[in-house]
């Protein structure tokens, strides 16, 4: 039994759920569809299927969904996840190599999930993608004040306002035995290469290799903010003389008081992330 989790609001989700009943109903393989309500339900969906023994979920939708299943799941390990590209940025899959579509479908069906780092949080989130503080999450804040716009229209001209406008936050970061305090434009911990619907926050991080990619920007003078930006958009964040790169299996970014963080684009408050990487956590679905 396929148990296929999707938000009903999402039209691209639609489509290709129309297209996924029709290829299950013709195979005469057994699935049951959850719609979300909300916010945060795809959550309580994934945690009351898991609670039952039922653990073949398929996320037909982006980053911030799959997110949510993953967090609601009562133990990652013993479940199977598949993912069916249909979201805004779909960054994971990009990382994950998971095609959209028919061919998604494909690797679930015919396939063999394989296992799959993931990032578990103390405050109970988790991020197979990209956790972290500082202007990810001004933009997205502004992402969701804007009205009128495309979603991916919103985030560019969000993150042109946050380049122009933000001013860095207080951090504490420890990863690798090191010790960071100061003012910083970003702190991401990367599991997944991107964030944003393709900009490449860490290139090198590898969803297979056991390691947390700690990306650390030191907040840098205004005249230095849009080199910054180019060298972001281009992956070369890393070369950049404020930027530091740390693997580790666990790290913690703490600010100040209390702050909102992002979980693979989702916003929740939280006193300090304090992350620790599951090397091959959870079973999931790709080439």
């Amino acid at each position: 039994m396929l148990d296929l989790i999707i938000k009903p609001q999402n039209k691209k989700g639609q489509m290709t759920l129309k297209k996924v009943r029709q290829r299950l109903d013709g195979e005469n393989i057994p699935y049951e569809v959850h719609f979300t309500e909300g916010k945060g339900d795809a959550q309580r969906i994934a945690r009351e299927l898991t609670e039952q023994g039922r653990c073949d979920l398929v996320v037909i939708g982006g980053d911030g969904s799959l997110n949510d299943v993953l967090t609601g799941m009562c133990d990652p390990s013993l479940c199977r996840l598949g993912l069916i590209p249909a979201g805004t940025g779909n960054d994971f899959s990009v990382s994950a190599r998971i095609p959209a579509g028919e061919a998604a479908l494909d690797l679930i069906l015919k396939g063999e999930p394989k296992p799959t780092d993931y990032i578990d949080c103390s405050d109970g989130r988790r991020s197979l993608n990209i956790a972290g503080m500082g202007i990810d999450v001004d933009i997205l804040l502004r992402c969701e004040k804007m009205k009128g716009f495309h979603d991916k229209s919103k985030y560019f001209f969000s993150l042109l306002a946050s380049f122009m406008k933000y001013s860095g936050c207080e951090l504490t970061i420890r990863a690798g035995g090191e010790e960071i305090r100061k003012k910083v434009l970003i702190a991401a911990l990367c599991n997944g290469k991107q964030l944003g619907g393709g900009i490449p926050m860490c290139p090198a991080a590898d969803i297979s290799d056991g390691l947390l990619d700690v990306v650390v920007v030191d907040c840098p003078k205004r005249s230095k903010i849009p080199g910054a930006l180019i060298k972001l958009m281009q992956g070369k964040v890393l070369s950049l003389p404020f930027a530091r790169h740390i693997r580790c299996e666990e790290a913690s970014v703490i600010p100040a008081s209390p702050a909102v963080a992002q979980y693979d684009g989702e916003l929740y408050q939280t006193a300090a992330m304090e992350a620790t990487l599951k090397k091959g956590g959870l079973l999931m679905y790709r080439p």
